[in-house]
Parts: C-alpha cells; structure tokens; sequence
C-alpha cells in the first residue's frame, strides 16, 4: 500500500488493539470493533497558513491527515464544497451567524462522496476488483460512481425505499443493484443489511465499503471538518447541526476537531448536535435518557420520510454519543413536516436547495434555537449532506400539500 508518512496502521476503537493496514483491511480481527485510523502527529509538520495557500482543489489538499496521498486517490474532485452565510436564517434563529455546508456540490450530490473516495482509494490498494455495500440511498450511488473510476466491480444493495434517482444513478454508473422487496414498497435499510450480508457469505472475496465496516469512511467525511474550520479561519463555530442517521459524517467531524486543537490549529473542539427525524430518532432517545447506547428500533416502527436518517440500528451509536457528550453538543428531533417546512424555508429565505433528510439540520437548528441553546452572538453551521434534487418528490408534495391546506383555509 501507498500511504501518508504520518498514517501508522489501525487502532481498534473498541478493544485498542492495533494492526498493519495492509493485513486488516475491515472489522478487528479480535473482537470484530470498529477499527480507527491513526497517525503519528509528530510527523506532521504543518501550518493553517500552509493549508491556507493552497488551492482548494479537493479534500485532498489534506492528505497529511488522510491515510492515502492524493495522487493515489480515487478522486472525481470531491470536497471543496462552499459555506454560504445564510443572514436570513441567522435573524430568523436570533444568533449571529449561520452558515451553510453545501455538500450538494459534490460530485454526485452528496458528502458520501468523500467516504467513498476514501473506501474505494483503499479497496484498490489492497488489489481488489469487486466491492459491495448496502445503504439507504446516497451511499450506494456514491460507490457505484467511484468504483467506475476506480475500474471496480461494485455491488450495491438498496431498499425499495431509497430514491428513483439514487437506484437509477447507481445502474447508470454500472454496478449491479439489488432492492429489496420491490413489490410493495416495505422495505428499509435492515432488510437491503441482511441481504447484503446473505450475498457477503455467498462471495467472500468481495470488498466492503459499508458504514464502519471499511475503517476509511469516515475519515473521508472528517475533511468536512478540516474545510469548514478553514472557512471560518480556524475558529471553532459554536454549533455544527447535522442530520444524523448512521452518523457516519459526525463521528468524522469530532475527530478532525479533535486533531486540529491537538495540532494547535484551533482552540476548542467543535459542538456537535445530532438532529433526527422523530419518527426514527434512537440517538435522540439514547442521549436524553444518558444511556452510551441506543436501543435499536423495529423496522415497522419507522415512520418518517426521510429516507437518508431512516437508520433504526446505527452501529456505531457509541461513537455519535462519545462525540456529542465530550465536544458539549445536544442531540434533537423534529417532525417530518418541521423537516420539510424547514427545506421550504431555507429555499425561500436564502436560494439553497437542501435535500429533504438533510433539512432536519435547518428544523433541528431552529428547535435549538427556541429551546434557548444557542446565543445572540453564536455562529451556527449547518451541515446540508446533500442536493435538494434529491429528494424533489418529497419536497413538492409536502408543498402541495401546504398549498392545498392554505386553499382550504381561505376558503372557509
């Protein structure tokens, strides 16, 4: 493998063992633990002003911090996304600023794009040719584009309730997708789990890039972090809302929050708040309850549109739960129709699109807000994980449905 000076091998984030990352390409070998990238820091002489005068290019005008060097990355120039004041928002929420991480821009119309440049970058160093992975959406159709670019054989696994668009995408790019239960519409991430799981048994030498299963997911997803700091000149914001599901993106961020104060970059880690949907909201209830853990949901106890944080059994809970406590966050749930109300809102008041899962960060936020969570003078980042055409059914429904009930009461 070709990696960065400073990348040392893989630390077990639950047992602490540790292991070479050309022999353990997944899980701990021991205890079957997420396994976590590590670094000797000492070999990374770098300053923000370094950072600063380079281009922008991609996240990988990181890769110090990454485990790959960026001219060995499966790259379709994901990152670099935008952080867009949003001086409507900021009024509406009565705090200083609020900024907007689009993650739309990327390339194909989400953050999973990072994790899987990172995922498959390491797939094909370990001489892979097929990979695979279950997902609700996004995800799968992120690793069918960049194992096209990596000249990878992809396997892709999708409940039928994932998007037209990510289940055509991922076809377009040529992976073999496979949804379950297509007939009637039923089911959700668990069920494309299991049958991902089933086909893992069947074809041993497949490479996953699955949630916390690759180790190098979400230290894509932590150059999030690294950009948005560098937007906002190495200050720390006071809040970052994100819409959490497996949590995958959080977990990242918190880390390279954690990295850039121990490197001396910043002062303070960055506050995560984990907002979910009410209808699916086990990292909510987890965290109020002060459990270290969720309690998983029953498949037919899901009820929200919003396919994306859909997640009734995030695996890595411990982890999103570790990240909020120790940088002094929250965790919040709002309603579906708060949710859509909030991307409609956003839309209008600033001319951003945010996809209709992603949009529990603008209702999260502004519930924060009314509970009195935030300052006058805070800066509020937003995380909006992906494009608004997305989910462009959703959000034209819940519209008609909004105009209809207005129609309804003019009229009475």
């Amino acid at each position: 493998m070709e990696t960065t000076d400073a990348f040392v091998g893989l630390t077990c984030v639950d047992c602490g063992a540790t292991f070479d990352a050309e022999t353990a390409t997944h899980r701990c070998p021991d205890c079957d633990g997420i396994l976590d990238p590590d670094y000797d820091y000492d070999r990374i002489d770098l300053t923000p002003e370094t950072l600063d005068a380079r281009p922008e290019g991609s996240m990988w005008r990181y890769d110090e911090l990454l485990p790959f060097p960026a001219e060995t990355a499966v790259s379709l120039g994901e990152g670099a996304t935008p952080l867009v004041e949003c001086p409507g928002l900021a009024d509406a929420m009565g705090v200083g600023r609020v900024l907007l991480k689009d993650e739309g821009a990327n390339p194909t119309g989400t953050f999973k794009d990072r994790g899987q440049a990172a995922a498959m970058t390491a797939a094909r160093e370990h001489g892979a040719s097929e990979v695979a992975l279950n997902s609700a959406g996004n995800a799968g159709q992120a690793a069918a584009a960049y194992a096209a670019r990596a000249d990878l054989d992809a396997h892709v696994f999708l409940p039928s309730r994932a998007g037209f668009t990510q289940k055509a995408m991922t076809e377009v790019h040529g992976a073999d997708l496979t949804v379950t239960d297509p007939v009637d519409g039923g089911s959700q991430i668990g069920d494309a789990g299991a049958a991902y799981a089933e086909a893992m048994d069947d074809h041993p030498e497949w490479y996953s890039t699955k949630t916390f299963v690759t180790p190098y997911r979400h230290e894509g997803k932590k150059t999030m972090a690294l950009e948005f700091l560098a937007q906002l000149d190495w200050e720390a914001p006071d809040a970052v809302v994100y819409p959490t599901g497996g949590g995958v993106g959080l977990v990242g961020i918190h880390k390279a929050a954690q990295e850039a104060r121990d490197l001396g970059w910043t002062e303070e880690l960055v506050p995560m708040y984990a907002a979910q949907a009410a209808g699916c909201a086990p990292v909510v209830r987890a965290y109020e309850s002060g459990a270290e853990r969720h309690e998983p949901l029953a498949n037919d106890k899901v009820d929200t549109a919003c396919n994306g944080i859909a997640i009734p059994d995030p695996g890595a809970s411990h982890l999103i739960l570790e990240a909020i406590r120790e940088s002094d966050g929250g965790a919040v749930a709002t309603t579906d129709r708060e949710i859509l109300d909030a991307a409609i809102e956003v839309a209008r008041a600033e001319g951003l699109e945010m996809g209709a899962t992603c949009a529990a960060a603008a209702s999260g936020a502004f519930e924060l807000a009314d509970r009195g969570e935030f300052g006058p003078d805070d800066t509020v980042v937003l995380l909006n994980t992906g494009a608004g055409n997305k989910d462009v059914d959703a959000l034209r429904a819940h519209l008609g449905e909004r105009e209809a009930e207005a129609d309804e009461g003019d009229g009475a």
